[in-house]
């Protein structure tokens, strides 16, 4: 990186592995996968990086369940969405298993299946767009709801028409 007409080095010390990871973290909101690919890509060992990301849990700047859970939230407010999508997501982004499932069955204690993909379809036609039951089926296997739960709404919503007895 230039800065001013001079080459920038790599951090030698923890503490400028320490200072640039905070940086990092300050223009968004991260998982411990995604400190570590930049760290890793920066050119920090895998001690150092595995140092830096320990100390940055320990000071609380780091926390995938706190990640997971305000990821969830802020989500189903843009999107609602299904359990399964909403892991994968979370696991795309590094979040382990056990975390992003804890994280998932927390934000949705209070709602069940059904509720959430009729919210998500409501979330689609609030924004004036017209959807048939075909497109309904589609973007709710998109989002991650499961056959059943599909099905019940699509017959809740369109009736039978377009679905097999």
């Amino acid at each position: 990186m230039q800065v001013a007409g001079k080459r920038r080095t790599n951090p030698s010390s923890p503490e400028e592995w320490m200072h640039l990871a905070v940086r990092y973290l300050a223009r968004w909101d991260r998982t411990v996968a995604q400190v570590e690919q930049f760290l890793l890509s920066k050119g920090a060992s895998a001690a150092q990086a595995k140092q830096t990301i320990s100390r940055l849990s320990d000071l609380r700047y780091l926390d995938d369940r706190a990640y997971a859970g305000r990821w969830v939230e802020s989500r189903m407010a843009r999107q609602p969405m299904g359990r399964e999508r909403l892991l994968a997501e979370l696991q795309a982004k590094g979040i382990q298993e056990a975390v992003a499932e804890r994280a998932v069955q927390e934000a949705l204690r209070e709602m069940d299946d059904d509720t959430l993909a009729k919210r998500a379809l409501k979330s689609w036609q609030r924004r004036g767009r017209r959807v048939t039951t075909l497109q309904a089926v589609r973007l709710l296997r998109q989002w991650g709801f499961e056959e059943e739960t599909i099905e019940r709404t699509i017959r809740a919503r369109f009736g039978h028409e377009g679905l097999d007895p």
